[in-house]
């Protein structure tokens, strides 16, 4: 489908086998709501220059977070969008999780600061004390360093449930978080940043390891099912997260 400019939306799908009931369902949401949605594979990338990338992080999907890790190390696609989904194994999706960019480690920094700058957040660091969450467990000293540099405040969070609790006494302007912490995952603590008033529509970006083991993605994956429990997004819900992503 086409937009009023003529332009084609197109969103690349990945982490779905094709010629299945999940692709055919995701496929079918997206038409309807005007975006070419179209399955493929991180060389296809560059090729088809998606508008962003919908990835099933679910039990069921292909690998996401293997894909993920490979779009988001390479300079070439670490730019594109990505709204990582639950995704049944029927094709209904139980949840979607906004994060606003994902990142993996060690941080490459000029890229780190140059990607803050295009999102509009560093214009205000050096006028404004503007306080920064880091949630991890090695708290990450060298983007810590790379922020307060760039003249940042961090406030440094050890665990999800500190996160919290911080969060509710220093409001942060942007905040980072390990894809695991000690005690939920980054999906589960974005999931109640969003109950927190002044927390809600906080820039929220997830930091990756690169050696990722295949019991840890599994992890991730069952703790994105319990989050979703047997939650289900009607295609009009669905399509409202995806707007607001621009």
């Amino acid at each position: 489908m086409e937009n009023a400019t003529g332009v084609k939306r197109k969103l690349a799908i990945i982490g779905v086998t094709a010629a299945t009931e999940r692709e055919e369902q995701l496929v079918t949401y997206l038409a309807s709501g005007g975006y070419e949605g179209q399955l493929a594979e991180i060389e296809d990338l560059t090729k088809i220059k998606p508008l962003g990338i919908i990835l099933d992080i679910s039990p069921f999907s292909d690998d996401g977070w293997g894909k993920l890790l490979k779009v988001k190390s390479s300079p070439e696609t670490r730019n594109i969008p990505v709204l990582p989904i639950y995704l049944s194994e029927t094709g209904d999706i139980g949840g979607v999780f906004p994060v606003t960019d994902f990142f993996t480690l060690p941080v490459d920094e000029q890229y780190l600061m140059d990607r803050l700058a295009i999102l509009g957040l560093t214009q205000e660091a050096e006028t404004w004390d503007l306080q920064v969450m880091i949630a991890s467990g090695s708290a990450e000293v060298q983007i810590s360093k790379t922020l307060e540099s760039a003249g940042f405040e961090i406030i440094r969070a050890y665990n999800g449930k500190e996160a919290l609790a911080l969060s509710s006494i220093h409001p942060s302007y942007f905040c980072f978080s390990s894809i695991m912490q000690p005690d939920m995952s980054a999906f589960e603590l974005l999931e109640k940043f969003r109950l927190y008033p002044y927390n809600g529509n906080t820039p929220f970006f997830v930091l990756l390891k690169m050696n990722m083991r295949e019991e840890e993605k599994t992890e991730l994956s069952m703790e994105v099912a319990h989050l979703v429990s047997k939650k289900q997004l009607s295609c009009t819900e669905f399509l409202s997260h995806l707007r607001r992503r621009g």
